[in-house]
């Protein structure tokens, strides 16, 4: 049995799919299964991981867990972790790109926070694989209304560049850390294999969905307001926009880890914006 938390998630969802389609036995956490819509034969179980005792019942004959941390904080982290080492063997972990191996404090609070949640992993005897995606082409979803409006993505930065990678990409190298053996104490930086502008990517879009769209930059406080108004944390959002900003002269590289591990080369962008062309129409 595996069980996937943040199971109806960007990746979680490619997990399970994943794990069904080669015959795995499949418990899937979520907070509504009554919409999750997962696939026939998936054990479906409402809640959390946070709530440590859900969690250990969910553990029963569980070899193996794939953990989503959703929460702003690593609070209850370390006890979630020991509960998962006292069930199973094995864990993969969705980190980020932003934790840096070269540092002894991390500076971002996005790799802090990741940071925070690798470390028990690693003391916890637990056979572990941590995935390190940099930029989700999925984000890309919130220019939708926008482009649904008037083909025009209003943001900042458009020049800034860096390999966006397909959710399903994540989710195939993560199937395969859980099912193989070979993966356990690997640090996979994960990323797409093209290197374009946030310009490009709207552009791309566009030709997908057969009707043009164009990228407007805005100043940095319309940007800060506009991702305020998205949900972002406020504590995150000057960490991303500076991001962004860098990339613009020192474009984020392409990782080869991705081929290397699944054997095949990752999803263009363009096959990404494909899957999901009806959500920009």
């Amino acid at each position: 049995m595996i069980l996937v938390t943040g199971a109806t998630g960007n990746v979680g969802r490619h997990v399970v799919d994943g794990l069904v389609a080669q015959g795995r036995d499949v418990r899937a956490l979520t907070r509504s299964p009554e919409t999750a819509g997962l696939p026939d034969g998936v054990d479906v179980v409402r809640g959390d991981h946070a709530d440590v005792a859900l969690l250990e019942k969910c553990l029963d004959g569980v070899e193996s867990v794939f953990l989503v941390w959703p929460f702003p904080t690593t609070e209850d982290a370390s006890a979630v972790v020991e509960t998962i080492a006292r069930y199973a063997r094995r864990v993969v972990l969705l980190s980020s790109i932003a934790v840096r191996d070269d540092v002894e404090e991390q500076t971002d609070p996005i790799g802090a926070l990741h940071a925070e949640l690798e470390r028990p992993i690693e003391r916890s005897g637990l056979e572990w694989c941590f995935l390190r995606p940099g930029g989700f082409a999925v984000n890309a979803l919130a220019w939708a209304p926008e482009i649904r409006a008037d083909g025009v993505v209003r943001d900042i930065f458009g020049a800034a560049s860096m390999p966006l990678i397909h959710e399903r990409d994540i989710a195939t190298v993560a199937v395969r850390a859980l099912t193989e053996d070979g993966h356990a104490g690997s640090k996979y930086v994960l990323t797409g294999a093209e290197v374009l502008s946030y310009a490009e990517y709207a552009r791309t879009i566009g030709e997908v969905i057969g009707r043009p769209v164009r990228w407007e930059e805005i100043s940095r406080e319309a940007a800060w307001r506009k991702k305020a108004a998205q949900g972002l944390p406020p504590e995150f959002i000057d960490v991303m926009l500076d991001g962004y900003a860098s990339l613009v002269d020192d474009p984020a590289p392409a990782t080869t880890t991705f081929e290397e591990v699944a054997g095949v080369p990752p999803a263009t962008f363009r096959e990404w914006a494909a899957d999901h062309a009806d959500d920009f129409r």
